[in-house]
């Protein structure tokens, strides 16, 4: 693993690891549906960081 994936998978780690229960919830979601499209949330999460969680926070707001 280069050092640049072992940072980005540490981003990913640390969002799941600081979320709230409703951001956990929401990512759960779009692990399902990445999983469904034969991606992984880790691949989903590199090419869009800022993108998913974005999209995490502010499906909080809304519920």
């Amino acid at each position: 693993m280069t050092p640049a994936e072992r940072r980005h998978l540490q981003k990913l780690d640390d969002l799941v690891l600081n979320a709230s229960s409703e951001e956990l919830k929401n990512i759960q979601e779009i692990d399902h549906q990445t999983q469904m499209e034969g991606l992984s949330l880790y691949e989903v999460y590199i090419d869009s960081s800022s993108l998913v969680n974005q999209s995490i926070k502010s499906h909080s707001k809304k519920s």
